[in-house]
This record gives C-alpha cells, structure tokens and sequence, in this order.
C-alpha cells in the first residue's frame, strides 16, 4: 500500500512538472503582434504549405528549392536576423519578424504574403520562433530609439556625402552605390555564403523597409549575419540622418533630396572631391 502511494505521489509529482514545463515553454514561445496572439500550431500548418519548400521542414533554409536561391534562405535555427528595430546581436522583436514576412525582402526569393490574413502572418511569426532555443532562453532586445529627422538640406546631404567617404562605405557599395566597391566580391554572410552588398540604384525599398527611419534603424541596429555592422557606437544621431539623406540621392527617385542635389550639382560638380580609393589624391 505504501509502495503504490509513493507511485502515485511521484506519478502526480512527475506530471505537474510536465505541465509547468509545458507552460513555461508556452510562456517562452507567446507571441503578440499587430494586436493579435499568434497560434504556433496553426502557424505550423501554413509554414508546411507557404514556406517548407525554401526553408526546409527543421527550419534550418535547407528547403528542396533552396540549391536554386540566391541568396539562400534564411536558418531560423540559428535566430539570427537581418531587419530588426533591436540592438545588434539581440533577438528581434515579434512585430519586427510579422513586418518582414508581411513585407518580404527585396532582391531575394521571399515575397511580400500580404495576401495572407494578419492572423496567418502572426501564427507564422509563433511558429518560427518554435526554431530556435533562444527564444526559450533570450528575450527580445528593446527596440532602438528613433530620434527626430534632422532637415533635409544640401549641408546635410554634403555632410554625409563626407562619411560615406570616411566610413569606407563605398569599399562595398561602391563610389556611386552600385554595390560594386573593391571588397564586394569577397563578403560573405555567417554561413559563409556569398552576399552582395545593397545597391541602392536599384529601386525605392531597402532590404528592411524603404522610409528615412529606416534606413536610419539599418545603421544603428546592423544587418546581423551578413558584413553590415551596426554604427550606434561609431556616429552620432545627427551623423545617420546626414547618411540617409546622402543615401537618398543615389536612388532613381523623385525624393527631397535627390532633388536638392540635382538642382544643386551642376553648379558645383568641380567642387566635389571623387568617392571611393582616390578621394584626396
């Protein structure tokens, strides 16, 4: 008699702690974003029919499509994401991940899945979190402040213009921002995939949005697991927003500032010093 209750007790015992394992699980992988409670089970159902096939079934981009991607699909195992309002090195948060499968990226295989419900995209979102550990582990990093817009003036596009130089960012994208620079052949991602630095004559959107604001979270959060680091400890705010705006005249847009500089550049073109390895010589 005393046997079977020492079961029972250790049975009884041995299942709370399941189910306080299994909440806590659940607790780890609850998602929230765009107002809705994603589902990762439902998720499950339309990662199977929309996403297997280029990020594989273990989540890891080894879908059966993915020898023909380029670049490849992103690991989720690995939990580490490009477009992020966090911190580098830091877990996106649930509303950054809805935004990217709501958005797609540019110049990849992933589209937009605007035709999918809100719902389906937040269910989506749990479901990719399921991936990882980290997201049993880590919380979410907390999304960078954004400060004011600076004024778009021709002194700030200039300002910038002078630490695209200083930066070396035209070593990868190049002195006209064709994502031609020396250093652009060589780059690889964290899997040590090959990866083509952003050419920013090639349309309106950036990989992580298209606004001013952000293209200002891309300097200050980092691309993570590709060579675009993060400069929140390297510029001042005032510094980013002179970078965007100079950024903003390299696209084929009818922005504000492609047309101060166009207006301003017949005038002073002999006054500009040449980007890239022979400015200053």
């Amino acid at each position: 008699m005393r046997a079977r209750t020492e079961r029972l007790v250790f049975a009884t015992a041995l299942g709370l702690l399941l189910v306080a394992a299994g909440a806590a699980r659940a607790a780890a992988q609850e998602t929230q974003a765009n107002g809705l409670k994603g589902n990762a089970a439902a998720g499950k159902k339309a990662y199977r029919r929309y996403c297997i096939g280029c990020h594989g079934p273990e989540g890891d981009g080894n879908g059966e499509n993915a020898q023909w991607i380029d670049p490849k699909p992103r690991d989720f195992t690995a939990a580490v994401f490009k477009c992020r309002s966090t911190p580098t090195g830091t877990l996106p948060t649930d509303e950054d991940l809805y935004h990217s499968v709501t958005r797609g990226f540019v110049t990849t295989n992933m589209p937009a899945w605007l035709p999918l419900t809100r719902q389906t995209r937040v269910d989506l979102v749990a479901y990719i979190k399921t991936f990882s550990n980290r997201w049993k582990t880590e919380h979410a990093g907390t999304p960078i402040t954004v400060p004011q817009e600076t004024p778009a003036t021709m002194e700030s596009i200039l300002r910038g213009r002078e630490l695209f130089q200083k930066m070396e960012c035209w070593k990868c994208h190049g002195p006209a921002g064709h994502g031609d620079g020396p250093s652009a052949s060589t780059l690889t991602d964290s899997k040590d995939n090959p990866i083509r630095p952003y050419n920013f004559s090639s349309g309106s959107r950036f990989k992580c949005g298209e606004t001013n604001e952000d293209l200002y979270r891309i300097f200050m959060t980092g691309v993570d697991g590709t060579p675009m680091p993060s400069f929140a400890d390297n510029i001042q705010p005032q510094d980013a927003w002179d970078l965007v705006h100079f950024l903003r005249t390299l696209q084929p847009l009818e922005t504000p500032e492609a047309m101060l500089w166009r207006a301003w550049l017949p005038a002073h073109a002999n006054e500009l010093t040449p980007l890239g390895p022979t400015a200053g010589q």
